[in-house]
């Protein structure tokens, strides 16, 4: 089958004491996502990540929130980079990088992407005027996206250029996030192999 026509659809699971997931994703969707973590508010931010993304995302998770929703948002970045890299396979063909600055309101956030193989996350520059928003601790933003960058094997750089709204810095990282990573895991019928000098990404 041709590369360009390939379908990149994942289903994942990780069962431990702590979480039990289930995570479908879709590369090459349409936005479409269908979450269930038991954490409204990150609930908003993944459909968000989805829709901006154009991935289709399917999570349900069922986490030990009585202790609090640590492990539920950890587990589900460690799920979903692994389905980013695995949906990618030895990644022929692709644009392997990736940015995009979204604002919302007072806040701005730039998210650049590189799908090297090799897992770094930079996180500069956010400040949250809250604690908590809802049932989510902002401070798990961080733990999300390390989780994501690691699993995935992706270069991540996260910067909070403004930084108001807890909200609506959390949302701008996550929709920024999806935007990049839409721009580099998009094919090109040019690129023949892998974008590396290497001729490997991993």
């Amino acid at each position: 089958m041709d590369a360009l026509n390939e379908q990149r659809i994942v289903t994942r699971e990780r069962a431990t004491q702590e979480t039990q997931i289930r995570l479908t994703l879709n590369l090459d969707g349409e936005g479409a996502a269908r979450l269930k973590t038991g954490i409204g508010f990150f609930d908003h931010m993944l459909t968000a990540f989805s829709r901006h993304g154009l991935f289709d995302l399917e999570v349900t998770v069922q986490g030990d929130l009585e202790v609090d929703g640590h492990h539920t948002v950890e587990d589900t970045g460690l799920v979903l980079g692994a389905a980013f890299r695995e949906a990618l396979g030895d990644k022929s063909g692709i644009q392997r990088f990736g940015s995009s600055y979204v604002p919302m309101d007072e806040s701005l956030v730039l998210a650049v992407v590189d799908l090297s193989g090799r897992p770094y996350l930079a996180f500069e520059g956010f400040h949250f005027d809250v604690p908590m928003l809802g049932a989510f601790d902002v401070t798990l933003t961080h733990e999300f996206f390390r989780a994501f960058a690691n699993e995935c094997g992706c270069n991540l750089h996260l910067r909070a250029l403004a930084c108001g709204n807890a909200h609506h810095v959390i949302e701008a990282a996550f929709k920024a996030t999806g935007r990049a990573l839409r721009e580099a895991v998009a094919r090109d019928a040019r690129i023949k192999g892998v974008l590396s000098t290497k001729g490997m990404l991993a």
